[in-house]
């Protein structure tokens, strides 16, 4: 019988960006338009001020995420021209290193040694990339995916408290927001960690947890300033 194991690490990358969007997209927007409903305002202002803020977060998400995962690529790329430039000046010396990185591994030296030989006879940028730098295919930066990755998935999780305020009547407002944005917290825990294989009712409890605490409290700032107004 065949053993086949699936590992989830290259999916860290665009996961993280997907759940940040997503996460985002609904505390933010939740606590928005939870905290405007406490200050007594119209339940039109309400809803303009949550489309504002889809729209506004999810350009925010797009040029972090861009900028951020560019200046980690522009990182990787002056990391690789440097070791191509060693491998182009001292070939044997950059293929001693990477066999001592095998030794250190557990690898017996005369190993070691045949094994970096004949990596680098096949990639030798490759090899020490991997293995010497860290960078692997999975693990590279991609700057335009990480930005619409978080924008669209940021989109998708504003829009669901933004539809609750559009449906729902201004007096049941507030706990419909809150409710629903909390059922759909724990849902997008819940997805991420299984998607990631981490511990479902954990990740759950954590989302979960800093959403409540985050229209919690912006709930309580609108009550204070509505009534001083």
């Amino acid at each position: 019988m065949s053993h086949h194991e699936e590992h989830r690490g290259h999916r860290t990358g665009w996961l993280r960006a997907a759940v940040m969007g997503a996460n985002d997209g609904i505390v933010s927007t939740a606590s928005l338009i939870i905290g405007v409903a406490a200050a007594g305002t119209t339940q039109q202002n309400i809803l303009l001020a949550g489309l504002a803020g889809l729209v506004a977060g999810a350009m925010s998400m797009a040029a972090g995420e861009y900028v951020s995962v560019s200046s980690q690529s522009d990182t990787q790329q002056a990391d690789l021209t440097l070791e191509k430039k060693s491998l182009e000046d001292d070939f044997e010396f950059e293929q001693d290193e990477l066999a001592k990185i095998y030794e250190e591994r557990g690898l017996e030296p005369v190993l070691a040694k045949q094994v970096a030989k004949q990596l680098m006879a096949h990639d030798a940028l490759g090899a020490h990339a991997r293995d010497e730098i860290g960078i692997s295919e999975s693990a590279s930066a991609r700057p335009v995916q990480a930005a619409f990755s978080s924008a669209g998935t940021f989109t998708v999780g504003a829009a669901l408290p933004l539809l609750m305020a559009w449906v729902v009547p201004g007096t049941q407002l507030i706990a419909c927001v809150a409710i629903s944005s909390l059922l759909f917290l724990a849902l997008l825990g819940g997805l991420a960690a299984r998607i990631g294989g981490a511990p479902i009712v954990k990740g759950t409890i954590r989302v979960a947890f800093w959403g409540a605490l985050a229209m919690g409290l912006t709930a309580v700032v609108g009550r204070i300033f509505g009534v001083a107004v």
